[in-house]
C-alpha cells in the first residue's frame, strides 16, 4: 500500500516536471497522511495541466457519507478498472500525485519484540520527483457541499521494495504523463499497461527515524537517513 509520503518541492521543480500551466499553494510537508489535503495534477477544461489540493481518500459519487474515503486511500492496479468504487474514475478522472518520496514499514526484531522500522523511498537522483498514478472523484454532500477527493494506485513491489513490503505506489514515467492524464484516452488496455512496478534502479531506500510513525508529526528530519 501507500499510506504516507512527502512532498517538499521545490515548487519550481514540481512545476517543471509536471509541466503545470498555473500556480499552486502547497508548502513543504514531510509526513502526508490519509484524509488530509494533498496536491494532485489533473487536466483542466482545455486539457492543460493544473495542480489542486484534494482530500486523500476517494469518495465515490454514490457514497452516502465521507467515511468511506478513509478506506479508499489506495486502489489496486489489478482491479482498478473493474471495482465499483474506482471504475468510473479510472475511465475519466485520472490524476498524478507528485511526491519527493514515500514511506513504508518493515517488521524487524528488536530484542524480544517485533517493531516496524520506517523506510523512506525516493528517486535515485534527489532532484527528481515521483509521479504516482492516481484517481479523483467529485462527491456532493447531503448539504450540497462539493468535495474533491483522490486515491493512489498501487502495484506489486519491485526488487528494491520486496524486502520491505509486497506493494508500492504506481510510479509513472514522465513520458507517460500525457496518456495517463488525457480524459479522452479510450485505451483501457494501454492505461492498465502503465500500472506495473517502476524500475528498481531508479530508486533508493533507507531507514529513517521512528518519529514518522505518528501521523501528527512533520519535520525535515523525517526524510533523513539514520
Amino acid at each position: 500500500m501507500c499510506g504516507r509520503y512527502a512532498l517538499y518541492g521545490p515548487t519550481s521543480r514540481i512545476r517543471e516536471q509536471f509541466d503545470l500551466d498555473d500556480g499552486f499553494d502547497f508548502g513543504p510537508r514531510y509526513n502526508i497522511a490519509p484524509t488530509t489535503k494533498v496536491l494532485v495534477v489533473h487536466p483542466g477544461q482545455h486539457c492543460e495541466r493544473l495542480a489542486s489540493t484534494y482530500r486523500w481518500g476517494l469518495i465515490p459519487s454514490w457514497a452516502k457519507d465521507v467515511t468511506i474515503g478513509a478506506k479508499l486511500i489506495n486502489a489496486r492496479s489489478e482491479t482498478v478498472a473493474e471495482k465499483p468504487a474506482f471504475r468510473a474514475a479510472f475511465r475519466r478522472w485520472r490524476c498524478i500525485v507528485p511526491a519527493n518520496g514515500f514511506y513504508e514499514w518493515k517488521p524487524v526484531q528488536e530484542g524480544s519484540r517485533t517493531i516496524k522500522q520506517p523506510y523512506f523511498i525516493r528517486p535515485q537522483d534527489d532532484g527528481d520527483l515521483f509521479g504516482f498514478a492516481g484517481l479523483t472523484e467529485r462527491w456532493m454532500s447531503p448539504e450540497g457541499q462539493e468535495v474533491h477527493t483522490c486515491c493512489i494506485i498501487t502495484t506489486d513491489a519491485n526488487a528494491l521494495m520486496m524486502p520491505i513490503h509486497d506493494r508500492m505506489p504506481v510510479i509513472l514515467a514522465p513520458n507517460d504523463y500525457g496518456a495517463w492524464l488525457d480524459p479522452g484516452n479510450p485505451d483501457a488496455d494501454g492505461l492498465r499497461a502503465l500500472l506495473g512496478p517502476a524500475a528498481a534502479d531508479g530508486m533508493i531506500a533507507y531507514k529513517v527515524c521512528r518519529a514518522v510513525n505518528s501521523s501528527r508529526g512533520d519535520s525535515p528530519t523525517f526524510v533523513e537517513p539514520v
